[in-house]
């Protein structure tokens, strides 16, 4: 008798711990403040600092206090980020947005970095392949039978066997 008790006790504690949990998370995500930090993090200040307009704090700056008071404006209106994010691109531009949209050109700016990077990695897979000579069927025919070897080819591999042959103290 005293077991499905036990688990009724834990079974309610449980229940009233996850609704504590989703409260406190609740009530984070509709406070002005927080969507007033959120939202100041994906705007830019459009005195030219470069800085997010959250975390515009150069003295003097004419735009930020304005674009401040313009938000929190929104913000009690009840718009949605997006419409309000939307406002400011249309009032002062797309460099307001602190990161480029997903949709049409703008998506180039998410997409090159990294066809850059994977062009640039192909680049050097392929230079490495060729400085190594595995690639070429000279340098290995060469490796395995040095008397086919082209006589210049030899000559020149002899020089530079004396001009960078330093001896048994290491050049110094």
């Amino acid at each position: 008798m005293a077991n499905p008790l036990r688990f009724h006790f834990w079974m309610k504690t449980a229940q009233a711990l996850l609704l504590a949990v989703a409260v406190c998370f609740s009530l984070g995500a509709t406070d002005a403040g927080s969507r007033f930090n959120d939202l100041g993090h994906r705007l830019m200040c459009t005195c030219g600092c470069a800085q997010l307009l959250g975390e515009c704090n150069h003295v003097g700056c004419p735009e930020s206090g304005r674009e401040r008071k313009e938000l929190t404006g929104l913000i009690s209106d009840g718009k949605s980020d997006k419409e309000i994010l939307e406002w400011f691109s249309g009032k002062y531009g797309a460099t307001m947005l602190a990161a480029p949209t997903t949709h049409g050109f703008d998506l180039v700016a998410w997409i090159a970095p990294f066809a850059v990077f994977a062009a640039a990695l192909l680049g050097t897979i392929l230079l490495v392949r060729r400085w190594s000579g595995l690639s070429g069927a000279k340098a290995l025919g060469s490796a395995i039978d040095p008397e086919n070897e082209d006589p210049e080819d030899r000559e020149r591999r002899e020089k530079i066997r004396r001009e960078t042959d330093t001896g048994i103290d290491g050049g110094f």
